[in-house]
């Protein structure tokens, strides 16, 4: 059995993301011909529409900080007005005399208003630094799922190239093993072995090509998920080119902790959680200032004395002081509910900060196990190639049994795949690190 490690990312935030992807399956880039690691990484960026989704919702966080500052400008309106009225009040000052009425029955007026909040204790200012807050939380969650979506790329491409590895390997077994039929079965044309030997290699063939099928099927379905990644749904054998080699490197804890809660997205994030918490509460105590504005209208207007229906210049000036004097305690216990996500937003910074150093830790932990895996795989190969051109020779010259060699091929068979899986392991256990870290691979 092959056992992959997997990357710390939260599997349902990704699930949500490809799953957001569905819709668009006829979109995205043209795939070239073969892929390296650098170009699957950047095709998948490319093909998901979950990176669009995100990228309109900063374009409407921006616009909402643009809305607010237009809190700032004059607020200009223009009206226009007819009414009609039946009846109009008239008085009747002496017998002989005509009516006195007044208000016209037709009624007109046209004015242009102009508003604007002189003082407003801070408020608008509040309002549009959380708005601005708000756009670059927006802003690190892209990166946070560009993130998460390279790194799942990276790992499905060395996935890839892994298994193709291992069918390689033992494709190699199988063939050793048909070769050593091939002896076998001269052995028993020359009556110096049994059927039995024969018998029992094509036994190990068997198990051998049944071990070939299971490999080929994770390929399958290796393919099938990179395809999914890069939104391609129809590829049944994605192009992936690389090689697949250990390639050791140097681990700096001390340096990595750092780079780690420097470079974070999550921390980012968390502390974009604390600015917003603390943003919202300046604007909750502003929220319950005074607040004092001027207007004018500028216009025109019937109605006016002695002639009612003249159409005449009219203007309005107006300075307003609004003060809130009691909400029902709705204020206060608004400032009591920011207060309290303050406190959880710094909550949650120290449980990333240390969710994070033990990332790095468990990553260079890994790093160093796989490595000394490799090594050890190494002398494991040696040891069956030489355990297997023993037990060879010794059955060449009659003095072994087919079964030692048998058993000989399948320890090197293990060796190989070991020495593999621990190429595997460190290659991802490399990625592990600089995800842990916050480095950029796209």
């Amino acid at each position: 059995m092959l056992f992959r490690p997997t990357f710390a990312a939260s599997s349902l935030a990704l699930g949500l993301l490809l799953t957001a992807g569905a819709a668009h399956a006829q979109q995205g880039p043209v795939i070239s011909d073969s892929l390296s690691l650098d170009g699957t990484i950047r095709s998948v960026l490319d093909a998901n529409p979950a990176i669009t989704t995100l990228e309109e919702e900063l374009n409407a966080a921006t616009s909402r900080v643009t809305q607010t500052r237009g809190g700032f400008l004059p607020q200009v309106t223009g009206t226009a007005t007819y009414t009609r009225i039946d009846p109009v009040v008239k008085l009747q000052l002496a017998p002989e005399s005509p009516a006195f009425q007044f208000a016209p029955n037709n009624n007109y007026d046209v004015h242009i208003t102009a508003q604007y909040g002189l003082l407003d204790f801070g408020k608008r200012v509040a309002t549009s630094n959380l708005a601005e807050s708000r756009r670059v939380t927006a802003s690190d969650q892209i990166a946070v799922t560009r993130r998460d979506l390279a790194y799942s790329a990276a790992q499905s491409y060395y996935n890839i190239l892994f298994v193709r590895e291992s069918i390689r390997v033992q494709d190699a077994q199988i063939a050793s093993l048909q070769r050593h039929q091939n002896d076998m079965q001269k052995r028993v044309e020359a009556g110096v072995s049994t059927n039995f030997d024969v018998t029992t290699t094509q036994v190990r063939i068997t198990q051998a090509r049944n071990t070939r099928i299971d490999l080929v099927n994770q390929l399958q379905n290796q393919q099938v998920q990179l395809a999914r990644l890069l939104h391609k749904p129809d590829y049944a054998n994605v192009p992936v080119r690389g090689v697949f080699e250990y390639q050791p490197q140097p681990v700096d804890v001390t340096g990595a902790l750092a780079e780690a809660l420097a470079n974070r997205p999550e921390v980012k994030l968390a502390r974009d959680a604390e600015q917003t918490a603390n943003l919202n509460l300046k604007l909750i105590e502003r929220s319950n200032m005074p607040l004092l504005g001027v207007g004018a209208q500028v216009g025109g207007k019937n109605g006016y004395q002695p002639n009612l229906d003249k159409f005449r210049p009219n203007t309005v000036g107006v300075v307003q002081l609004s003060v809130p004097i009691y909400d029902g305690n709705k204020n206060k216990n608004q400032r009591l509910e920011a207060a309290a996500n303050i406190r959880g937003a710094q909550a949650r910074i120290q449980d990333t900060e240390e969710q994070i150093r033990a990332d790095v830790r468990q990553a260079a932990n890994n790093l160093n196990s796989n490595a000394e895996r490799y090594d050890n795989s190494l002398q494991q190969i040696a040891q069956a190639t030489d355990a297997l051109n023993r037990a060879q020779g010794r059955y060449r010259y009659g003095v072994g049994s087919n079964l030692d060699v048998l058993d000989a091929e399948t320890q090197l068979l293990q060796a190989r795949l070991a020495r593999l899986q621990a190429i595997y392991n460190y290659t991802l256990g490399q990625y592990q690190l600089k995800r842990a870290t916050g480095a950029v691979i796209w």
